[in-house]
């Protein structure tokens, strides 16, 4: 390791390979999928640990009908009962915190669990790295926050300046548990989100829109189709379309997104029509998202996919009169970036470098919606970085390695002590 002084070097002693690995099992083997119940418990579990480490905890049930009517709520897609903000703060001399690390704690279903070798809630370590649901988005990020946090109370070292962590559910569906941390006052100077990002430093995050097109159709009998209109015939022009302007948009691409082969996606993730094998469709609904730049505005974005399907349904016959429905449904995320030049970049970059001895990480974009946009917005610069590979988020037999939590777990230690200070 390279320049890490005596005070830095006993924190980073405290990081235990063993206990991390633990820590991270323990938290994957509780299913807080986007919106289930489980989402709120694992907010408790972490909650008492805080406690139990001395931090000033602040956990509250969110008000979901005030935030949902809150100008700039980012939306959500699932279907809530109840969920709980998570705030730790080690307050120092700082008013606000110097530096906050957040992570969420909400993971998506499993998908189909033939897929999974083993079941996806029951972690398992295969040489070093632990696989299942969430393993790296983000609950290996989540873990690295806290091992930090508990190697600096374990070191005895006592911080100058203020620090706080930030736990949130709902970022999967649109950003819920960030929002309502914001509002409700929680802010600090700088915050480092610890998404998967496979060793680089991530500054800006382009923006997705989720949206849900109704074609129509006209329902006849499936033996006589020429007395009726198949919505999905009717929606294939619309599918094309949609891959147009996708080629279209990506045709001039932001340099933090230049590594991406499409950098800002148009998908189309679900599709249903019809309610009978042996009828013709009458109603078609497509649901995907809409991937935008960074810099984009929200509201131009959903004008262009709009006027496609205008333009689209004004050329078909049967669409000119029945014209498809388009909803913006979901979670809408706009872009975000860490100003150019902001110094913060540095002090992550280079606590990142002293723990590898190697170079400084490069830097990148991110081609999916994140709470970075809502931090920013707030006036909060904040970056990614964190375990994990995102490719394998999502998927079946997610999984993260230990080795690789360890070193980000150790980049924050050094970047919370310099930021913060020490007194002690």
């Amino acid at each position: 390791m390279l320049d890490v002084s005596r005070t830095e070097a006993r924190a980073l002693e405290a990081v235990d390979h063993d206990s991390v690995a633990a820590l991270l099992i323990e938290l994957l083997a509780i299913p807080s999928v986007t919106g289930s119940d489980a989402e709120s418990d694992i907010q408790h579990v972490i909650g008492k640990q805080l406690h139990a480490w001395g931090l000033d905890v602040d956990l509250w049930p969110l008000d979901l009908g005030a935030l949902s009517d809150s100008p700039g709520f980012p939306g959500v897609e699932a279907v809530r009962q109840e969920a709980w903000g998570l705030v730790g703060t080690d307050w120092g001399s700082t008013p606000e915190p110097v530096l906050i690390l957040q992570g969420h704690v909400d993971v998506v279903p499993p998908g189909d669990m033939a897929k999974w070798s083993s079941d996806p809630f029951e972690p398992t370590l295969i040489e070093n790295r632990i696989h299942a649901r969430g393993a790296c988005d983000m609950k290996a990020g989540v873990v690295a926050n806290l091992a930090a946090l508990r190697a600096i109370k374990r070191s005895g070292i006592v911080l100058r300046d203020s620090f706080a962590v930030h736990f949130v559910i709902g970022e999967e569906d649109g950003g819920l548990g960030a929002f309502g941390t914001l509002q409700r006052g929680h802010t600090g100077r700088a915050c480092v989100i610890t998404e998967p990002t496979s060793g680089t430093l991530i500054t800006g995050a382009a923006g997705a829109l989720t949206f849900t097109i109704e074609v129509p159709g006209v329902a006849t009998h499936a033996s006589t189709p020429y007395a009726g209109v198949s919505a999905i015939d009717a929606y294939v022009p619309i599918h094309r379309a949609l891959h147009d302007l996708q080629t279209q948009r990506n045709r001039t691409v932001e340099p933090l997104m230049r590594e991406y082969p499409i950098a800002y996606p148009i998908g189309v993730g679900r599709v249903q029509a019809g309610d009978w094998s042996s009828s013709v469709p009458d109603l078609l609904v497509a649901e995907g998202r809409m991937g935008l730049r960074i810099d984009e505005d929200p509201a131009a974005a959903r004008l262009e996919f709009e006027q496609v399907i205008v333009a689209v349904s004004e050329r078909d016959p049967f669409l000119r009169d029945h014209p498809p429905v388009v909803t913006w449904s979901g979670g809408q995320f706009d872009g975000g970036q860490l100003p150019a030049g902001h110094g913060f970049r540095d002090l992550v970059a280079t606590a990142a470098a002293d723990v590898t001895g190697g170079r400084r990480p490069r830097e990148r974009g991110a081609p999916y919606g994140s709470d970075l946009r809502l931090y920013q917005g707030a006036g909060i610069p904040t970056l990614h970085y964190g375990p994990g590979d995102v490719r394998l988020a999502h998927g079946p037999n997610e999984a993260v390695d230990v080795d690789e939590v360890v070193r980000v777990t150790q980049a924050l230690v050094l970047s919370v002590v310099r930021a913060c200070g020490a007194v002690a």
